[in-house]
């Protein structure tokens, strides 16, 4: 495998899958996040699929769609966007091959064909409110 690089915020955080690793581009995300020093770290709490006024849809894709949203929204709040993510942690209820599926296509529709962040993906059991079945939380950075 050749190493593939990218800088998603010019001299904020740069995204890298070293040689000797697998390509994890087809699942989504990048073994590597480097953030350069002086760069302001925004730390994102883990957004569910509800909207402004907390309704939550049943739907798994739709709550993945929605938690997308949310991230966007908290980000724009502090002048970042998904460009400007080095990580991120994803809590997925009954994980499965499906459910990795709807997520990887909700990261190519919120992304696009740009390196995904580092990511860390954890199958649970539940989250904190009844039918909530996706949460995300990010860790992202922008030039001082």
């Amino acid at each position: 495998m050749t190493a593939t690089t990218a800088t998603s915020t010019p001299g904020a955080v740069r995204l890298a899958n070293p040689p000797g690793l697998y390509d994890p581009a087809p699942n989504g995300y990048s073994h590597l996040a480097e953030v350069a020093p002086g760069s302001r770290l925004l730390l994102v709490a883990g957004q569910g699929g509800e909207d402004a006024d907390g309704t939550l849809p049943g739907d798994f894709r739709a709550q993945v769609r929605q938690a997308m949203r949310n991230l966007e929204t908290a980000l724009h709040a502090a002048g970042a966007t998904l460009a400007d993510v080095a990580r991120t942690t994803v809590l997925v209820v009954d994980h499965s091959e499906a459910r990795l599926h709807i997520f990887g296509e909700e990261l190519e529709r919120a992304w696009g064909d740009t390196m995904k962040p580092a990511c860390t993906l954890i199958p649970v059991p539940r989250l904190a409110l009844d039918g909530m079945l996706f949460e995300i939380e990010a860790t992202a950075a922008v030039s001082a």
